[in-house]
Parts: structure tokens; C-alpha cells; sequence
């Protein structure tokens, strides 16, 4: 808004204002910020025995199934992932992203050292659980990272196409579940579900094209 004499403009209707890029401080506190959120949610599911969306929730069934390390699979499905992003997202997202990768892969290892849990209702595990991976996917992608591989396959259709988010997310999602049922039984995936409702409504509500523009 700019003030001459007497008369006040006001920007056009619907207009959004430019954001100021954020500091390298403020990228590397939100890289920090989101893993945690990432891996806490992560945890919590499994704890539950949930799954959820994404590379997690593939990463969380394949830990059902054989019993190796939850981060591991998150990695080793994550990287080829990320290879495929790299033009229309481009290398510093190429890098954060990987950061983010092996910083839950080692939260995750280190959690059962550090955290021990006894119980965690599956609803408690799934709404909030479900709204930490949101939160977390949220503050990674308002500083140009993202989540893991999904994470950044979302991220780079809603760059080059324009599609929301939290709906895109929501599709991949539901063949991640399906695949669940491989190492679940179907009230664990019903329960499941609720957590990726809670992490695609973070997502729908405040990821949209135009709304945010930090980076």
C-alpha cells in the first residue's frame, strides 16, 4: 500500500505479496523443525502399528513385513525418487531434501534409545501422528525441501502443474494403504486412513498455489 497526499491505494483484490526469501539460518531451523515433526509422527504410528502415506508409509509396511529398520527403507526409497525431481525442482532442493532424508532415518534409529513409549491408542497415533507428518511436510516445503521422495514428487507437480498439494498427496496415499494390507489387517488401515486424512488436510489447507510465497 502506498500513500500520495490525500488518496490511499490498495493493492489489487486477490493480489498476494511478494515474501522475502528466507535466510540460510531460517532454512536450516526449518530443515531441523520439519524432520523432527517427521520422524516423531513416524514413530508414534509405529508404535501403533499403523501405516501411513508416502515413502514413509511404504517404509513403515516393508518394517512389518521383515522387520528391517523403518529409516533404512524411507532412504533407500527415497533417493531414486529424488533423482527424478531433480530438473523441475533443482539441486538446492536436490539437497535439502536428501538432508531431510538421512536426518529421519537417524531420529528414527535413535528414538527407541532415547524415547520409550508403552502404548499409544491408534486414534491418538493416527490424528496426531498424522498431523506431525502434515506439520512437518509443511515447514520443509515452505523453505524448498521436502519430505522424502513422494514428499518431492508432490511438491514438484504443484511447481510445474499447479496441483494442490494435500489432493495430490492424498491420491498417492491411498495406493500406499492399499499396499498396507499386506502386513495389516483392515480395521489397523481404516485407522491408518484417519492419519492421512490428518497429514493431506494440513497439506489442503495451507499449501496452496498463490497463498504462500516464500520461495
Amino acid at each position: 500500500m502506498s500513500i500520495h497526499e490525500d488518496t490511499v491505494e490498495f493493492p489489487e483484490e486477490g493480489a498476494v505479496p511478494q515474501g522475502t526469501p528466507h535466510s540460510l539460518f531460517e532454512d536450516g531451523y526449518a530443515l531441523v523443525v520439519g524432520t523432527i515433526l517427521l520422524s516423531m509422527g513416524v514413530v508414534l504410528l509405529q508404535k501403533a502399528q499403523l501405516a501411513t502415506g508416502g515413502v514413509a508409509g511404504l517404509a513403515l509396511t516393508l518394517n512389518y513385513l521383515t522387520g528391517v529398520p523403518v529409516g533404512l527403507y524411507y532412504t533407500a526409497l527415497s533417493l531414486p525418487m529424488l533423482a527424478m525431481t531433480v530438473r523441475p525442482m533443482g539441486r538446492a532442493f536436490l539437497v535439502k531434501t536428501v538432508i531431510v532424508t538421512l536426518g529421519l532415518f537417524a531420529l528414527t534409529a535413535l528414538a527407541p534409545q532415547v524415547l520409550v513409549l508403552d502404548y499409544v491408542a491408534r486414534p491418538v497415533a493416527a490424528v496426531v501422528g498424522g498431523t506431525f507428518i502434515g506439520m512437518g511436510a509443511l515447514a520443509l516445503a515452505r523453505h524448498a525441501a521436502g519430505s522424502g521422495g513422494s514428499g518431492a514428487i508432490v511438491l514438484s507437480l504443484y511447481r510445474t502443474r499447479g496441483w494442490n498439494a494435500g489432493r495430490t498427496q492424498m491420491i498417492l496415499d491411498s495406493g500406499v494403504l492399499l499396499f498396507s494390507l499386506l502386513a495389516l489387517d483392515v480395521v489397523q488401515v481404516l485407522w491408518s486412513l484417519l492419519g492421512v486424512m490428518a497429514t493431506g488436510g494440513i497439506l489442503f489447507v495451507w499449501h496452496r498455489p498463490g497463498r504462500y510465497n516464500g520461495y
